[in-house]
């Protein structure tokens, strides 16, 4: 009963210091040292953060910690060759990060799963008109929450065109489980990254989360997306790099700066997840976690 009261005590902590905190001043102080190239610096930034989350530097496609300029170049490294292979199965939907499901299962209405008793709405989660929300009004969801050790790249879970992509300005919570379970509409308090796809199975959204000490959030085609607090949310212009929108399965499509989380929503009918699939499994990028319904009827 003690050890359940002190759990409690610190969480309500941990919450509080988070209110207190200001979240984007310490953001832009952990960037600015995650940007340090002083070779003597960076590489102890490098091997200290190995070293306390115990990560995985084997299947780096760069030497570890010289093959870096400087910490968040290690933080959002790419992997070798082949240490991700792709389910090719044309009805395969895979996993579009490294990571661990933190809920996963079907939209009810319009309200998502956070939590044991706390729920979102599509609404609020999308930011946008209410006819994008409604189209995954009873679909399907899952989340992913990107711990510090894990492969920060973000790719496509399917096939399909991207067609808009749209930031939202919000806070920097943390997104460990302790605040989650804690605090209420936590996915759609923090700063996020939307963005959707048109898909051989209909619409498909794929939210990057903001979280406590993110640098930043990127995308190949835009750069480094500045963060805020406040503001209007902001109409990313894709086409407008000159690039094509169209995008494979396990393609990546983005990275976080530092850690967070992945939300992955899809319309009624489109999916149905793999077996055995419950919280707390750990994924790995391009493995399956659902099966798509190609051959159903979206019209």
């Amino acid at each position: 009963m003690q050890r359940s009261f002190m759990k409690s005590v610190q969480s309500q902590a941990f919450l509080l210091m988070q209110r207190i905190l200001p979240q984007h001043l310490l953001m832009a102080l952990v960037g600015w040292l995650a940007g340090i190239r002083i070779p003597a610096i960076k590489n102890f930034l490098i091997r200290t953060f190995v070293s306390a989350y115990d990560v995985e530097t084997a299947e780096c496609a760069r030497a570890v910690p010289d093959g870096f300029r400087d910490f968040n170049d290690f933080f959002t490294r790419e992997l070798a060759e082949g240490a991700r292979p792709v389910d090719g199965a044309p009805t395969a939907l895979v996993s579009p990060v490294d990571g661990i499901l933190s809920a996963a299962g079907g939209i009810d209405g319009n309200s998502l799963l956070q939590a044991k008793g706390i729920h979102y709405t599509l609404e609020d989660l999308l930011a946008t008109d209410l006819d994008q929300a409604a189209r995954f009004r009873d679909g399907s969801f899952a989340t992913m929450y990107l711990a510090p050790y894990n492969y920060h790249r973000v790719h496509s879970p399917l096939g399909g065109r991207l067609t808009a992509a749209r930031y939202v300005p919000g806070h920097l919570y943390s997104v460990n489980q302790t605040t989650v379970e804690l605090l209420p509409r936590l996915f759609t308090q923090n700063e996020r990254l939307v963005c959707h796809f048109d898909t051989a199975v209909g619409p498909v959204a794929l939210i990057f989360v903001g979280a406590l000490n993110v640098g930043s959030v990127s995308t190949p085609w835009t750069g480094r997306i500045r963060v805020r607090k406040k503001g209007v949310v902001d109409d990313l212009a894709y086409a407008a790099a000159g690039v094509s929108v169209e995008v494979d399965k396990g393609q990546m499509i983005g990275w976080f700066n530092m850690g967070s989380t992945v939300i992955v929503l899809l319309p009624p009918g489109a999916c149905s997840w793999r077996e055995g699939l419950v919280n707390g499994t750990r994924l790995r990028m391009g493995e399956a976690i659902g099966t798509l319904s190609l051959d159903a009827d979206r019209s």
